[in-house]
């Protein structure tokens, strides 16, 4: 056998039966023959013993009924302790009378210190001037400078939702002027000012006219200085209509405090940036 090789494991020898035993004719066990012992007999199993869980519940009642004692005691003896003793007084409510101050009260704020001096005032007077030479537009809006909410919507393209919305949004006054220059060139201004007791909604007026503006087609657009998040937008596509000159437009949306700033300027060849970026710019500083 080499080496590497496993002998097979051999089979273990089968156990004989009982019936396998020789027994004799007549019966007779030879004393030779091996007889099975009887099982063995097994003590029968103690009783088993009372659970213990009674006396622990009876203990865990003895123990909550003294504590809910306790507490009533306790309670009891609070009250009683309490009940002896003397009330204690109340603090006077009369206070010491403060002597009025003499002499004059501060200054009012200049305009140049509260800037609400100089918006709640004549909101007119802080439109930017015509220029030298300009003329009436063919349409003026609003009576002596002053627009009306109802024709404030008229501008909108559907005015039924723009009138509930600037009543939602606390419409407070509008004011607005126009001029012309040349035969041509239109300059529009128009000041919105909000009550602004529930929302800042100068600041969100703005944000959709400019949403807007970026929307028209061939749209250049550049911020304005010194107003924070204002924009000013140069359309290079005109407008045209049948019977008509092209017309181009520009126009600048800023706002400052609860006052929103709507400039527009249209004329038939292309706007230039600088002459709306001064005209927003100059509008501004006089808010």
């Amino acid at each position: 056998m080499e080496d590497s090789e496993v002998p097979e494991r051999p089979e273990a020898p089968e156990t004989p039966e009982a019936a396998d035993v020789p027994v004799p004719a007549d019966g007779h066990v030879s004393a030779d023959v091996p007889v099975p012992a009887e099982a063995p007999v097994l003590p029968e199993a103690p009783e088993a013993a009372p659970p213990a869980s009674r006396r622990r519940g009876r203990t865990a009642s003895l123990i909550a009924a003294a504590a809910v004692l306790g507490v009533v005691a306790g309670t009891c003896t609070g009250f009683l302790i309490q009940a002896d003793r003397e009330p204690t007084e109340l603090p006077s409510l009369s206070q010491p009378v403060v002597a009025q101050a003499k002499g004059k009260g501060p200054e009012p704020l200049s305009p140049a210190q509260d800037r609400r001096v100089r918006t709640d005032g004549d909101l007119r007077k802080l439109l930017l001037k015509r220029p030298a030479g300009a003329r009436d537009t063919a349409y003026t809006p609003g009576h002596d400078g002053w627009v009306g909410l109802a024709e404030y919507a008229e501008g909108f393209k559907e005015p039924a939702g723009a009138f509930s919305g600037a009543i939602s949004d606390e419409f407070r006054r509008s004011a607005a002027t126009t001029w012309r220059v040349g035969s041509a060139y239109n300059v529009r201004i128009q000041l919105v000012q909000y009550r602004q007791e529930e929302n800042l909604a100068a600041a969100d007026s703005a944000a959709d006219l400019q949403y807007w503006a970026e929307k028209e087609a061939g749209t250049r657009s550049w911020p304005v200085p010194g107003t924070g998040d204002g924009m000013a937008y140069v359309h290079t596509t005109p407008e045209t209509r049948p019977g008509y000159q092209p017309v181009y437009s520009a126009e600048a949306h800023a706002w400052r405090g609860d006052i929103v700033m709507q400039l527009w300027a249209f004329d038939t060849k292309p706007i230039p940036k600088e002459k709306i970026m001064d005209l927003a710019a100059r509008q501004m500083g006089r808010l």
